[in-house]
């Protein structure tokens, strides 16, 4: 039976409790709220499926690489980029999936914007998977559903992080369930805590004394496509307000972050989407109007037939991928000595006070920021 003796040896991907045919496997969550699976030993019959299914155990989670390509690639609809986060590619290749009559999952909102992944079988409720989202959502259920559609003949696109289609691929495990399921990653930079960011949200509330009535993570309306990460939200009464959430990088990341390993190119999933950052210098007028583009990597014969499949709908240029190697593409973040202080004070002292401590407005904040601005202007004086 499965044991997580190690949290960075678990991604909560649900993998080992999908799998379970005695329901004896439970997620509970930390302090933090990152879902972590416990045995109730006397419902198990001490299989092994969970063990085996474990994407950090599974030999089988990985794509046999032959010849991966890299393109640039951005809708040719300039009001679908404006809407997606990138360049648009998860709006066509979803598009294609579902005029096909199939299902797309991702991650979206549930009550009270909190993150967890859904089913869609028309674009006005898969469009709520696009953009950004840096919490980890969750999938309770969702492993069984795509068994489900797969098991009665529908093409499935399947789009979240890799150690999420890595746990999902090892799951349905039968070839020929597998033919109709397509598995989309990102290049993730790692999940941030699920209970911070509820908390958050309250203080916000609370703050403007005012109801959140939508949100967005990386909000390029404002700031641009290659701009500040900074949330924006549209309260009830009062209108668009912009907040920092940029303390969350390095404190709240689930631990396995520390340790993914699929921080690398060898993808768990068909095709692998991200920003391409530098564009200028791989792809030069390619993205002229800076609204956004987004780098594809196709991963196997299947992510090549799907991005060619919505080809027509892209403008798509092959790229040298030595040059667009992102650092969540070579290793995985490096997580702050202070994340489990972090915790512990989340445990003991509650948001406000890790907010003030390690958050924007907070002493260490404001400390590093300085030191930054001094280093700057003695490198603008050459001292």
């Amino acid at each position: 039976m499965i044991r997580i003796t190690d949290p960075a040896q678990c991604s909560g991907c649900t993998a080992c409790l999908s799998i379970c045919s005695r329901g004896a496997i439970k997620m509970y969550p930390d302090a933090l709220g990152f879902l972590y699976p416990y045995v109730e030993e006397s419902n198990c019959i001490d299989c092994g499926m969970c063990d085996k299914v474990c994407p950090f155990q599974s030999t089988n989670i990985q794509n046999e690489i032959s010849g991966q390509q890299a393109f640039a690639a951005r809708h040719k609809d300039v009001k679908e980029i404006e809407h997606s986060r990138s360049g648009a590619v998860f709006v066509a290749l979803s598009d294609r999936i579902l005029s096909s009559g199939g299902v797309v999952y991702g991650a979206g909102y549930d009550e009270h914007f909190r993150v967890i992944h859904k089913r869609a079988e028309n674009k006005d409720t898969r469009d709520g998977f696009r953009g950004s989202k840096y919490v980890q959502s969750d999938l309770d259920g969702v492993f069984v559903n795509v068994r489900t559609d797969l098991s009665n003949g529908l093409k499935v696109l399947f789009s979240g992080t890799p150690c999420q289609t890595a746990g999902l691929r090892s799951f349905i495990g039968e070839r020929k369930l597998k033919e109709n399921l397509y598995l989309v990653d990102i290049v993730c930079h790692g999940v941030a805590s699920p209970f911070v960011w509820r908390d958050y949200l309250t203080y916000l509330e609370n703050k403007e004394r005012d109801r959140i009535i939508s949100l967005n993570f990386r909000d390029k309306k404002i700031f641009g496509w290659s701009g500040l990460h900074k949330e924006s939200f549209v309260f009830g009464r009062k209108g668009l307000k912009t907040y920092s959430y940029t303390f969350y990088h390095s404190y709240l990341l689930r631990r396995s972050c520390n340790e993914c390993p699929f921080s690398n190119l060898h993808r768990p999933s068909d095709l692998t989407l991200g920003d391409l950052w530098g564009w200028e210098n791989v792809v030069p007028g390619f993205n002229m109007d800076d609204k956004g583009v987004s780098l594809v990597l196709c991963n196997s014969k299947k992510g090549e037939d799907l991005l060619s499949f919505a080809s027509p709908d892209l403008k798509i240029k092959p790229v040298d991928i030595s040059k667009c190697l992102q650092p969540n593409l070579q290793y995985p973040t490096h997580i702050d000595v202070n994340r489990m202080k972090f915790e512990s004070d989340y445990v003991k002292h509650g948001f406000r006070y890790v907010r003030r401590k390690y958050g924007e407005v907070g002493i260490r904040y404001q400390w590093k920021r300085g030191i930054g601005f001094v280093k700057r202007h003695l490198k603008r004086l050459h001292i």
